[in-house]
């Protein structure tokens, strides 16, 4: 199985379920030396997409992940969903931080330009999906607090 660091709405354990069904979660850590942001301009149709992205230079820098055991057969599917076969996103591998010790897993990043604003929709289910898979609760308000376009 394949080691998956979920930072966005795959945090939601019901929205992994949906989209990997063989895929439990296994814990939750840290990205140290990493930064959620958004780019693509608008690509999406809420917005900005949603990416992270490595900041070394800005101390304190860090993303709160969920990682996920991804049953074989749930890996193309997962791509899918995060678009890898249209070139948005693609795989890199990671080390996540977690209680149990630092682990390698992959993530998706976004293969565009850092920029843009995601929908207040859209950066309220990140929020929600953070808090679902138990983000402290001063990193979740950080979410609900970013800059974003109405709707």
């Amino acid at each position: 199985m394949a080691l998956y660091a979920a930072y966005a709405g795959n945090l939601d354990a019901r929205q992994m379920a949906r989209r990997a069904p063989h895929s439990p979660l296994r814990a939750t850590g840290w990205l140290i030396g990493w930064r959620l942001t958004f780019g693509g301009g608008q690509v999406g149709g809420e917005g900005a997409l949603v990416t992270v992205v490595e900041a070394p230079e800005e101390p304190g820098s860090e993303v709160f992940v969920a990682l996920y055991d991804v049953a074989p057969g749930d890996e193309a599917a997962l791509d899918g969903w995060e678009g890898v076969p249209l070139g948005l996103y693609r795989r890199v591998r990671i080390r996540v931080e977690t209680s149990e010790g630092p682990m390698t897993a992959f993530t998706y990043v976004l293969d565009d330009y850092e920029g843009g604003l995601p929908t207040a929709r859209f950066l309220g289910s990140i929020a929600d999906a953070a808090e679902s898979a138990g983000a402290p609760h001063d990193y979740v308000m950080q979410l609900r607090k970013r800059a974003c376009l109405p709707g």
